[in-house]
């Protein structure tokens, strides 16, 4: 049971802040392309872009003000949760709560019912042991904050055809961004946290009240042994209605 969580807290930085037998995530795709209609066009980006102009074109693809303004969010959908070298899988479903920085992830399959809660300050797992970096730290939320104080955008080794580049918060926080040339959406994240590394890929975007969120997606968590993987795909998003705080309570 335990192998299987080490993949599920990895959602956490994906939406507060993304195969079995793979060993490379899924490509961004295109039909994430024709989803997003009302989302001004991002600045073009050229393989001469500053990592300033990557930032900021990466925070215009994913919905600018709309994106840095999200209050809340409430998602649900599937997982399919993949063990280093095996060939079999376990399926499930979750359902992730977001107000803030505070988050809860609920996700039962037929090995694992899993609960993680962020409040904040503290973070509390069904499962002991189980330590992830904070969500308001990494991953897409830093999009919304690398302009502010304490922050520097720096450049990072491009991979392919996608552009990189690296945000810092006044912690050391590290976040390692790879957007497409195309649109400037990222199709994928790698948090360095404690020697180990996660990493987020997304194949698929959906627009909900003018923010881009990840639709479908894929987490590793690189071990010595080999790589864990989750594969995500969202069935429903609300944005920025009211959810209490009781549902982030420890207890």
């Amino acid at each position: 049971m335990r192998k299987y969580a080490l993949s599920l807290a990895l959602v956490l930085v994906v939406f507060t802040s993304a195969a079995a037998q793979k060993t490379d995530p899924p490509k961004s795709g295109s039909d994430a392309k024709s989803e997003a209609s009302t989302i001004p066009a991002p600045p073009p980006i050229t393989d001469k872009s500053t990592p300033m102009e990557l930032a900021k074109a990466a925070l215009a693809a994913m919905g600018g003000d709309n994106f840095k303004k999200l209050k809340s969010s409430y998602v649900t959908g599937t997982v399919t949760l993949y063990a280093p070298n095996s060939t079999q899988s376990q399926p499930g479903t979750f359902a992730i709560a977001q107000a803030g920085v505070k988050v809860r992830v609920d996700i039962v399959s037929p090995v694992i019912v899993f609960k993680q809660i962020y409040d904040g300050q503290q973070s509390f797992s069904t499962i002991p042991g189980i330590e992830i970096p904070a969500p308001s730290k990494f991953g897409l939320p830093v999009l919304a904050k690398f302009e502010q104080a304490g922050y520097t955008v720096s450049a990072i080794p491009d991979k392919k055809k996608l552009r990189g580049f690296r945000i810092v918060d006044s912690e050391g926080n590290t976040t390692d961004y790879y957007i497409d040339l195309t649109n400037a959406r990222i199709s994928e994240c790698v948090i360095p946290y404690q020697g180990y590394t996660f990493g987020s890929t997304f194949s698929k975007f959906r627009e909900v009240d003018g923010v881009l969120m990840p639709a479908n997606f894929t987490q590793r968590f690189e071990m010595p042994g080999g790589a864990y993987f989750a594969e995500y795909k969202a069935k429903d998003m609300k944005l920025n209605g009211p959810i209490s705080d009781d549902v982030f309570l420890i207890q």
